[in-house]
């Protein structure tokens, strides 16, 4: 401790963490890296499988093919008819038209706002994207390989490299494609894209199971850990990870990472750490209450003391995906979007274009806020086509966090229950029970005590979580979260201690548009009069990913790091005193951090 007193945060962060990786697996993306790095590597959490079939003159081929596309459903009339009232409440609060109103003629004196298109790096939006080529060179010659070859030559692909002389290199399709590369994959090529979180939670469904979502994330991950850190499987077993999991995980799904990563990825050892908190101690915060709004889940917890209070969780079943979803509908409810056919489920590269363009050009800003911009359609596989449009009401979306109604999510069934039934609580004292991952598991099974039980016993009711998860605006559950603490000291310093992370903090006029609704959704009773968002210290995006590298340096008795054999041998020693949790061993040693 006489150390940590005297030594330099930045001096200790570069000494402990060079054997250190901290993963933080979200719906959207997976954050990866050394402690020591500033920032770490931003990766897309998808992974796209080859698909093996059709015939070798191409005429059959399957064609590119998504994952979630089985479980999406059509909006229906009444949440259409929810949206159209949702949209209205925002119209009225940012004084613009009505939805069904003539925007150019309703009123003499409008107010009208413009942007610029500049994202917030600086840059001006880019929506053109390439394809993936698909390909690699392989020494195995067959007529198979050449028909690929030719296939690719006449459509709009990047030109495949042959070798220099008389000799035809050949090459077949790759295996699995990972991150970006994945969702710039053209719509005619041979491949199923698989994401493996989706809603913050496993994306377990009857068409993928737990084990595949299992193997996609180690998969992904071993990628990530190859091609960007250069940590191979051979020497994994001298570091460690801060594994930094979403708030909305489960037991069971904790579980799983930490089996990926000790038993699948071969890390020596490791240690879990809720988004939340991390967020905090990366902010060098103590007490906070931290609003996670990433791609497609908004979480809300309140820190007090270096500690997550849960009871104080909720989870809000939107984020920044559907705010492109909802930028995509206003358009063409205004026929401001081009007469092109955009799908963000099936073409997952129209989602990387929207998304590009709601980071760039959507703000909380009352009056009208139109703005001119490109956007690229893509059709076929073949180029990026441009077309210039007036893009209108880009306020309207970001105003969905606080109007949910507008924002209506893609429909998927929930997981299978029984996936939910272990009562082992990874970030608290365990219980008297234990449970032990079974490689012998039959896909599609999942064994109870009892013996094996369909994982679709009983399908579709909805499994008991123990987070709350409810369909409010930001505003109500910020509120709520902060009230339920129970005690008006502390409830006066989380109010005046709001933290926003996430992709969708970044949104312009955010932070003022937070302050003045959760002020109004105090309730009058409450002697509360004043709300405060604090800045965040670095990027809100990695803000968690960076408290996981603070923790993990910190934690120098390391009580509650598991080890690699202790996992693969019996998981949790039931009685031994071990208690796998997030931060309680830390308080004391992060406290010299905070108030540095």
């Amino acid at each position: 401790m006489d150390y940590l007193k005297s030594v330099v945060p930045s001096q200790l962060i570069a000494e402990r963490g060079s054997n250190l990786v901290v993963i933080n697996p979200g719906s959207a993306n997976v954050r990866m890296g050394f402690a020591y790095q500033q920032n770490p590597f931003s990766i897309p959490h998808y992974i796209a499988w080859h698909v093996r079939g059709g015939s070798s003159d191409g005429n059959q081929e399957q064609k590119m093919t998504v994952q979630d596309q089985k479980l999406v459903s059509p909006i229906t009339p009444a949440q259409q008819v929810e949206r159209e009232k949702g949209y209205d409440s925002i119209a009225a609060e940012l004084k613009i038209p009505f939805l069904d109103e003539e925007s150019r003629n309703a009123f003499v004196h409008r107010k009208v706002g413009r942007v610029d298109g500049l994202s917030s790096h600086g840059n001006r939006s880019e929506t053109t994207f390439t394809w993936t080529n698909v390909l690699e060179a392989t020494p195995t010659s067959s007529l198979s390989t050449e028909s690929v070859v030719a296939k690719h030559e006449d459509k709009d692909q990047p030109e495949v490299n042959r070798s220099v002389g008389s000799t035809l290199n050949q090459y077949k399709f790759k295996d699995f494609i990972c991150g970006e590369e994945a969702l710039r994959i053209a719509s005619v090529e041979p491949y199923c894209l698989r994401r493996p979180i989706r809603r913050g939670h496993f994306n377990i469904s009857q068409h993928y199971s737990v084990q595949q979502v299992c193997e996609d994330l180690s998969t992904i991950w071993d990628w990530v850990l190859k091609e960007k850190l250069h940590i191979f499987p051979a020497e994994r077993y001298k570091f460690s990870v801060i594994l930094v999991v979403p708030d909305a995980f489960d037991n069971r799904e904790i579980k799983e990472t930490l089996s990926i990563v000790l038993q699948d990825l071969r890390f020596g050892s490791a240690v879990v750490h809720q988004e939340g908190l991390a967020a905090a101690f990366g902010n060098g915060l103590s007490t906070a209450c931290v609003v996670n709004m990433g791609a497609q889940v908004t979480s809300v917890i309140c820190i007090e003391d270096g500690v997550a209070l849960p009871n104080t969780g909720v989870t809000l079943p939107f984020g920044g995906e559907d705010i492109s979803r909802c930028l995509l509908w206003v358009q063409e409810h205004h026929q401001t979007w081009p007469p092109v056919h955009t799908d963000l489920v099936a073409r997952p590269v129209d989602l990387l274009m929207l998304n590009k363009l709601k980071e760039s050009y959507c703000q909380i800003h009352e009056g009208e806020l139109d703005a001119v911009a490109i956007v690229h359609s893509y059709e076929n596989g073949l180029g990026a086509e441009a077309h210039k449009m007036r893009l209108t009401s880009l306020n309207v979306p970001p105003m969905g966090l606080f109007h949910p109604l507008v924002l209506v999510a893609d429909e998927c069934p929930p997981p299978p229950r029984p996936f939910f039934h272990d009562y082992d609580d990874m970030l608290e004292d365990p219980f008297h029970g234990e449970f032990y991952r079974r490689p012998d598991m039959p896909d599609g099974l999942f064994y109870t005590g009892n013996g094996y039980a369909a994982m679709w016993d009983s399908y579709p009711v909805r499994p008991i979580v123990l987070k709350k998860e409810e369909n409010l605006g930001l505003a109500e559950a910020i509120t709520r979260s902060i009230l339920s603490t129970g005690r008006i000291d502390l409830q006066r310093k989380l109010f005046c201690s709001i933290q926003l992370i996430g992709g969708v903090a970044s949104t312009g006029g955010l932070v003022a548009a937070v302050e003045e609704r959760v002020l109004r959704a105090i309730p009058a009773n409450e002697a509360i009069d004043t709300v405060e968002v604090l800045q965040s210290r670095g990027d809100p995006v990695s803000v968690s990913w960076k408290g996981g590298a603070i923790l993990g340096v910190l934690d120098l008795v390391r009580d509650a790091w598991i080890q690699r054999e202790d996992w693969i041998q019996s998981g949790i020693h039931v009685g031994s005193g071990r208690k796998y949790r997030d931060s309680y061993y830390l308080q004391a040693q992060a406290m010299w951090y905070i108030n540095s």
